[in-house]
C-alpha cells in the first residue's frame, strides 16, 4: 500500500474578477506552495477554462475539477475535454466526476437527474476504456456506446475521482475509482467518509472543499455563512448527507420553514455550532489548525476555498492561510 501524498489546494476563480485578470493570484498562490488549482462547474465559469490557464500560468501546480457533472457533457464530449486538459497539461490533471445536482441538472440544464449513482458509475467506466485509448461499443445502464474511440489520448493515465455525499456513492468511488471528492462537511465527517472510501480501496485519495472565512467576527461569520450554507443545506441530496451524519434533530425547525417559504426565519434557525463545523473561520492560525483536523481525518488534499465575507481580503487570506 501506498499511501497517498499529501496535497495543499486552492478553489479557483476567485469571485468578482474576470479570468484574465487573476494570473497574479494563480502564480501568487504558486510561489507560496500550494500544490494544486480545483475549478467546478456551477453558475460561474466552466470548470475547465481556470485550469488551462493555470496550465500555463502556474507550470508545477496540479489541476482538479471538482466536478464536472455526470450529466452535463455527453459521454464522448466529457472524454474529450478531459483529454483536452490532460494534453494540455500532462501528468498534472485530475479528472473529478460527479452527479452535481437536481438544481443544476434539471432546473438549469434541463436534464432528467435519474438514478446519479447509476450515471456517475457509468461515466467512470466508459472514461477509463475511452481514456485508454480502447474504441468503445457498451450498453451500459444509463446509456449505450457505439463505436467511440478517442482520437486525444492522454500521455499519461489521468486519475478520476468521484464526489460523493453517502455510503453508496463513498463506496463506488473506492471501488471504481481513485478517490473521492467531499464537500460542506465537517473535520469529523472526514473520518467518517475517508473511512467508508478506503475500505475499499486503502490507497484513495479524498480530496475536501473546505469553506474558509479568516475573520476574528464570529458573528459576522455566522451571519453570513448561514445565508450561503442554506443554499446547499436544502439542496435534497445535501439535505440527505447532513441527515445521515446526524443532524436532523439540529437544522428540522431550519428545513421545515424553508419549506414554507419563510426562508428569512429559517436562517436564524441554524444553529450557530453547524456553521462553525462547515465553515472555517477565526484567525488565520485558528483556521489552519481547523484545516489540519481534516487532514488528520484522512483528507489528502484541502481545496480551500475563500469566501468573500465582510472584513476578509481575498490576497491577505492567500498569504494567511498557506502552509
Amino acid at each position: 500500500m501506498t499511501a497517498p501524498t499529501q496535497r495543499y489546494g486552492m478553489t479557483v476563480p476567485f469571485d468578482g474578477v474576470p479570468l484574465h485578470l487573476q494570473r497574479p493570484r494563480f502564480q501568487r498562490l504558486e510561489a507560496l506552495g500550494y500544490s494544486d488549482l480545483w475549478s467546478a462547474e456551477a453558475m460561474g465559469a466552466d470548470g475547465l477554462t481556470p485550469l488551462a490557464l493555470g496550465s500555463v500560468w502556474t507550470p508545477s501546480m496540479r489541476l482538479g475539477t471538482a466536478i464536472l457533472g455526470a450529466y452535463t457533457r455527453g459521454p464522448a464530449l466529457m472524454a474529450q475535454s478531459i483529454a483536452g486538459m490532460a494534453s494540455a497539461a500532462p501528468g498534472r490533471f485530475v479528472a473529478g466526476i460527479g452527479s452535481s445536482s437536481d438544481v443544476i441538472v434539471e432546473r438549469w440544464n434541463g436534464i432528467p437527474f435519474e438514478a446519479p449513482y447509476k450515471q456517475t458509475r457509468d461515466i467512470v467506466r466508459f472514461l477509463r476504456s475511452a481514456l485508454s485509448g480502447e474504441k468503445v461499443s457498451e450498453e451500459y445502464d444509463s446509456f449505450s456506446i457505439k463505436g467511440f474511440r478517442l482520437g486525444l489520448v492522454p500521455e499519461q493515465p489521468v486519475p478520476i475521482l468521484v464526489a460523493a455525499l453517502r455510503e453508496g456513492m463513498l463506496r463506488m468511488a473506492g471501488r471504481e475509482s481513485d478517490g473521492a471528492i467531499v464537500n460542506w462537511l465537517s473535520a469529523d465527517n472526514a473520518a467518517t467518509v475517508s473511512g467508508i472510501v478506503r475500505a475499499e480501496n486503502p490507497d484513495a485519495e479524498i480530496v475536501a472543499r473546505i469553506f474558509v472565512a479568516p475573520t476574528a467576527d464570529a458573528q459576522a461569520a455566522r451571519a453570513t455563512g448561514k445565508f450561503v450554507a442554506a443554499a446547499y443545506l436544502n439542496v435534497p441530496v445535501y439535505k440527505a448527507f447532513h441527515e445521515w451524519m446526524g443532524r436532523g434533530d439540529a437544522l428540522g425547525e431550519h428545513w421545515d420553514q424553508w419549506a414554507a417559504g419563510d426562508r428569512k426565519g429559517a436562517l436564524n434557525k441554524i444553529p450557530d455550532h453547524i456553521i462553525d463545523e462547515l465553515i472555517v473561520h477565526g484567525s488565520y492560525d485558528e483556521c489552519r489548525a481547523h484545516v489540519q483536523r481534516y487532514i488528520d481525518n484522512g483528507v489528502t488534499c484541502p481545496a480551500l476555498a475563500i469566501m468573500p465575507f465582510p472584513g476578509v481580503e481575498i490576497d491577505e487570506a492567500i498569504e494567511g492561510l498557506a502552509r
